[in-house]
């Protein structure tokens, strides 16, 4: 018994010094550069918590209730593409009658920007702040070309979300969703840029779309993507999913897009967006060689819609647009943002390249149709 007791620890204390020499000789010792670089880095991991109190008092949750109408889901969303409302819509139609999702308060004096599916066709609106405030909230006006909505609440001194620039947004940048989920309450998720520009994705008639792997779950719809500093550069708004609920594709609304029409809405009682009736392909190295372009950037112009301004302006399929106003064009998403911004009935001013020949065209925008 002896002799086992002790053979007991002496194995152990020999299978003890081969793993720490091994240890040793692969990866040096314990207290060596490498891992004293490992355990400050585990104390240096990023919080958000700063950033997500600097945002989430603006962040509301929306209950549409009382339908006029049993909603179906919106008809230019795919099987794929979804609202993150849709699902949370249905079941709670089935549970109590009440539709939800989130909000973004803009300004103080109680004006809050959605998406408009949360509220279209709703009967009554109410809205509730992160402090468990409530009040009834009157539609100001609706965008069906970007899906938003613009809400009021008779209420001042509300918190006011802090807006970033998503022009400056890189893939892989830092980025949290923060909305209502499953009805639950504020939920806050987190992510990076998966892509920004993103288009011709059939969600929305205008469509320039952040990309996030950040979870936007059902009711999200509305909700604010922030960046690291706190700071809204979007508006959640649609999820590519299979099952409804979120598979790590979101898309959310440039916050500069959603608050040019904002403020449309608020002083015109309408969104505005500039259109000329073209369709057209980036050029690359690619086209520029296969189609013999004499410009290496710009707009191919694949197609221009009959009687359309730019139809009336004399652009014909096969001209490139390298330049609208003093400002450079490099993509598709670029051109058709600058339209869409310069708003109706505004003259602008177009560089044109027909074979070698460069031309100056004036187009007169009309209101989207």
């Amino acid at each position: 018994m002896q002799i086992h007791w002790f053979w007991v620890p002496l194995s152990c204390i020999f299978t003890l010094w081969i793993a720490w020499e091994t240890q040793s000789r692969m990866f040096g010792p314990p207290n060596s550069i490498a891992v004293r670089e490992m355990h400050a880095c585990s104390l240096a991991s990023p919080s958000y918590a700063e950033a997500v109190s600097r945002a989430a008092p603006a962040v509301v949750n929306i209950f549409s209730t009382q339908p006029k109408a049993r909603r179906e889901r919106r008809p230019f969303l795919s099987p794929y593409f979804q609202s993150p409302y849709d699902h949370a819509l249905r079941q709670t139609q089935r549970a109590m009658g009440t539709s939800l999702g989130s909000g973004v308060i803009l300004r103080d004096s109680g004006v809050i920007l959605t998406n408009r599916h949360i509220v279209d066709r709703a009967g009554a609106v109410r809205v509730e702040l992160a402090d468990g405030r409530a009040f009834d909230a009157q539609v100001l006006g609706t965008d069906p070309e970007t899906d938003l909505a613009v809400l009021r609440v008779q209420a001042q001194g509300l918190p006011v979300l802090p807006v970033g620039e998503p022009r400056a947004l890189r893939v892989g940048d830092v980025v949290l969703a923060i909305g209502n989920s499953y009805g639950m309450g504020q939920t806050v998720t987190l992510g990076i840029v998966s892509a920004t520009g993103r288009s011709q994705l059939g969600i929305a008639a205008i469509e320039n779309f952040i990309q996030t792997d950040a979870s936007i779950n059902p009711g999200n719809s509305g909700g604010a993507l922030i960046n690291a500093a706190g700071e809204v550069v979007g508006i959640n708004t649609a999820i590519v999913s299979q099952s409804g609920g979120a598979e790590g594709i979101g898309f959310a609304i440039p916050i500069d897009l959603a608050m040019r029409v904002a403020r449309s809405i608020l002083n015109r009682g309408k969104a505005t967006h500039g259109w000329i009736g073209i369709e057209g392909r980036t050029v690359n190295a690619a086209l520029a060689a296969d189609f013999g372009l004499q410009v290496g950037q710009g707009v191919l112009v694949d197609r221009t819609f009959a009687q359309s301004p730019a139809d009336q302006a004399d652009i014909r399929p096969g001209d490139v647009i390298t330049r609208i106003g003093q400002r450079p064009v490099l993509s598709v998403q670029e051109l058709h943002q600058a339209i869409v911004e310069a708003g109706e009935q505004v003259p602008i001013s177009l560089e044109v390249w027909r074979g070698s020949h460069p031309l100056h065209i004036e187009v007169l925008t009309q209101a989207f149709p």
